[in-house]
């Protein structure tokens, strides 16, 4: 009975969200209920502690979000390739966001390198940032640093994982406009931080990762 009560006072709470909202801007849902135009795609963790849209200011409707464990882009993982696809040639989002967060324990399970199971097969993903950055990762004294880092160089790398999709570079090269950037959130104080790594033509790109003409 006791798990029963606790989903129980989800419908309780979604009542009262929903009449504060409706008090505040009484045709909201019918706005919302009409069409998303959202202006962002966020590709973010499925860590409970990092929601997209709070962390950002911004309402439903206002950003469409996918998130997998450590954020990352994978061109074997379909479920992200159809959101990037639908958000950029549907939605016509003008900015992809891939938001890692330090903390983040797929970052430190895979740096642990100690068996997880099945996740090990999508952990692999965050090993090979390990590997190709080992050097300056050994080079960073204090471990948790080290682990601050590595967050951040996974998210430069599924920046550009990102842009090297066929989805992302096709609308390059039909114009439309089309930014891609890299950001880490600190749960610590909630911002988040620019890695200033953004992206935004196929002239940014190293000639081996163009798949368009």
């Amino acid at each position: 009975m006791a798990l029963i009560d606790d989903v129980k006072k989800l419908f309780d709470n979604n009542r009262s969200w929903a009449e504060q909202v409706k008090t505040e801007d009484p045709g909201f849902f019918e706005k919302l209920a009409a069409q998303q135009s959202p202006e962002y795609l966020w590709i973010g963790c499925s860590d409970s502690r990092v929601p997209a849209n709070q962390i950002i200011g911004l309402l439903p409707g206002e950003v469409f979000v996918h998130r997998n464990v450590a954020n990352i882009v994978v061109h074997t993982d379909l479920n992200c390739l159809t959101v990037l696809q639908y958000a950029v040639e549907v939605l016509k989002v003008k900015h992809v966001i891939v938001v890692g967060h330090y903390g983040c324990g797929g970052i430190r399970a895979a740096y642990e390198n100690r068996d997880n199971g099945l996740a090990d097969n999508w952990l692999r993903n965050i090993r090979d940032v390990h590997q190709q950055y080992r050097e300056e990762l050994d080079a960073i004294p204090d471990e948790e640093q080290r682990l601050s880092r590595l967050c951040e160089l996974n998210v430069m790398t599924q920046v550009a994982h990102v842009c090297h999709t066929s989805i992302t570079q096709q609308a390059w090269a039909r114009g439309q406009e089309l930014a891609v950037h890299g950001w880490v959130y600190s749960l610590r104080d909630g911002l988040v931080k620019d890695l200033e790594c953004s992206v935004s033509s196929l002239d940014q790109l190293p000639e081996a990762y163009l798949v368009v003409g």
